[in-house]
């Protein structure tokens, strides 16, 4: 891949991060509940979701999300239902007095809400579907230019998701009053469910 191809995907991959979507509303939530450091584990689980589409891409079976309808439709409402069930999950949630401390097991678990906020996202997986090849030389060797696909994307997401998350944990910080705590926590359930039923709703990108 040569330096400007690497530019141009680069630039379409900060793109992609500072759009705001159920990561950066997950990375918010866990900054301002859990802190800055816990909420990075919420990231990495982001990240595995990344790299889990793209080998789904580079197997070939984006293709088939992409064109079966059927396929993206199932997909689509597992992750909506999911993201609503986060928002269900939220809303309900006790407020505290100062930042959660997290257990070895509860770590795993915001690991894998991470995961599977980007995982069951049907138009991740068709979005970087029909990015990734625009950018690939079918006539070089493909597992360097997937690497550097892989490492650009997740640097990427990463270093904006974990903005979101120290901009969150500072705010929670000074939002530790029962009230506004209520309210962060009825905010980040609405978003949840509100991005649930957007994605419920949404037509396969063409």
């Amino acid at each position: 891949m040569s330096l400007h191809v690497w530019l141009g995907f680069l630039l379409a991959a900060i793109l992609i991060a500072v759009t705001p979507g159920p990561g950066a509303v997950a990375s918010m939530s866990a900054g301002m509940r859990h802190g800055y450091w816990s909420a990075l584990i919420l990231v990495l689980g982001l990240q595995a979701a990344i790299l889990l589409h793209l080998g789904v891409v580079a197997i070939g079976l984006g293709a088939l999300l992409a064109t079966s309808e059927a396929a993206f439709g199932l997909v689509k409402l597992a992750g909506a239902a999911y993201l609503v069930w986060l928002g269900v999950q939220k809303w309900r949630t006790p407020f505290l007095s100062k930042v959660e401390l997290l257990s070895g097991e509860r770590r795993r678990s915001l690991f894998l809400q991470g995961l599977l906020v980007n995982l069951t996202n049907p138009k991740a997986i068709v979005f970087i579907g029909a990015l990734v090849p625009s950018f690939i030389d079918t006539g070089a060797a493909l597992l360097p230019q997937y690497l550097v696909i892989a490492v650009t994307l997740c640097l990427t997401d990463m270093l904006v998701m974990s903005v979101y998350a120290l901009v969150a944990s500072r705010l929670g910080a000074v939002m530790r009053d029962p009230k506004l705590m209520r309210v962060q926590n009825r905010l980040f359930g609405s978003l949840f469910v509100t991005a649930g039923t957007l994605l419920a709703l949404s037509s396969r990108p063409t």
